[in-house]
């Protein structure tokens, strides 16, 4: 029986997934005993912290724990978000009714957009992006608005004129800062401008702030929150992914506006049961235990930056350094643009057996860059480059 199911449903407003074209020439190649570094899916490579994965352990024999959760988030996980906000931006939540657990930001991001936005409702996102971003809006049945994001655009400007040519009016605004894939990075100010537009516009915003940790040169990135009026019209996302290396543990939260937190966790009760309860305990040991263990992982990103960066420019690919994430944005070199970053990523993947993420894959105006993440170690980083070498110097 043919159910014609992506003519049915709205998977068919979906594009093609731009990064399989790269990651299955990459298995081919593995398949057949190539060596490639793989420098596409920002997929940390570090540990989680040993005193964090000794609380998993623990709080896993103890028979009550592998019950159900509650979808919510369990009491003692909201009250160290809530005391994490407080001892690291200055901002007081309520727990109960400003704070809700998340199965890592993605899902919850997804979810609160599936609540919020009905189909026809315009979303507002950067362009390039992080796919779940507008791709949530669009499997919700929204319709999204592009706003172009760079080093040589004003993302204020270009927002302002997007809401004056947008009818219906914007319900709502995702960003994300320390930003992926640009790794633009923001001050306090920006996020002033943003509650004020979201005010003028009566719209929603909510914040990503997955790479709050990962973060370079003096370089502390600000909490959307922390802008009086902030909470009037947003939420922030967090995930545990990044700033504590427990990516597969499937960990986040959403903090803020009430009305928006409701929302979600109203869905969420739906839809699941929670994260496993020994996963949260270990959650609340991480945000509420010393933090050294953040600044230690923040640190190899930065080594690892460095690294990759100097080797780039040894080679004539001038790229600065970021002042956030884990990821290296890089405009291709100029004889090699004209490939567009699908092509020329296969072509890293066959010539100097690196892969990278193309920059079509997060919008069409990436298309001119390649991602590199931070996810191999120094020496497995200088291997890289010396495989760029060869293959930047085939012309």
């Amino acid at each position: 029986m043919n159910f014609n199911i992506a003519q049915r449903s709205r998977m068919n407003r979906l594009p093609p997934y731009v990064f399989a074209q790269v990651n299955a020439l990459k298995m081919e190649r593995r398949r057949a005993g190539a060596d490639i570094i793989d420098l596409g899916m920002g997929n940390p490579d570090i540990p989680a912290p040993r005193h964090i994965i000794d609380k998993l352990l623990e709080a896993a024999q103890k028979p009550h724990n592998h019950r159900y959760s509650a979808s919510r988030g369990i009491t003692k996980l909201r009250e160290a978000i809530c005391e994490w906000y407080s001892r690291r931006y200055s901002v007081d939540l309520d727990p109960e009714r400003e704070a809700v657990v998340t199965i890592g930001a993605k899902e919850g991001l997804s979810h609160l957009v599936l609540v919020l936005v009905s189909p026809g409702d315009v979303v507002f996102a950067p362009n390039p992006t992080y796919p779940i971003h507008p791709y949530s809006a669009i499997i919700a049945g929204g319709d999204v608005r592009s706003i172009p994001i760079g080093p040589d655009r004003d993302f204020m400007t270009d927002l302002a004129v997007a809401a004056k040519q947008t009818w219906p009016r914007p319900k709502l605004l995702i960003i994300s800062f320390p930003h992926n894939p640009t790794t633009m990075v923001v001050d306090l100010g920006f996020f002033r401008k943003i509650v004020d537009f979201a005010k003028e516009n009566q719209m929603m915003v909510v914040h990503d702030l997955a790479y709050a940790d990962l973060v370079f040169d003096g370089y502390e990135a600000p909490s959307f929150l922390q802008v009086e009026g902030a909470r009037d019209v947003g939420v922030e996302f967090f995930s545990m992914s990044k700033s504590y290396s427990m990516a597969g543990w499937r960990v986040g939260f959403c903090v803020g506006n009430e009305e928006m937190v409701n929302a979600l966790t109203r869905i969420k009760s739906y839809l699941d049961y929670g994260v496993f309860q020994p996963i949260q305990i270990a959650a609340t040991v991480a945000l509420k235990s010393d933090q050294s263990c953040v600044s230690e992982i923040n640190a190899i990103y930065q080594s690892r930056r460095d690294v990759l960066i100097e080797g780039l420019n040894r080679l004539g690919w001038k790229v600065e350094k970021p002042r956030g994430t884990m990821f290296v944005w890089a405009q291709i070199p100029e004889p090699f643009r004209h490939m567009g970053s699908v092509d020329f990523s296969k072509f890293l993947i066959e010539e100097a057996k690196v892969a990278v993420s193309p920059g079509l894959g997060f919008g069409e105006y990436g298309d001119e860059f390649v991602r590199f993440a931070l996810v191999e170690n120094e020496q497995r980083t200088k291997q890289a480059v010396r495989g760029l070498r060869r293959a930047l110097h085939l012309i």
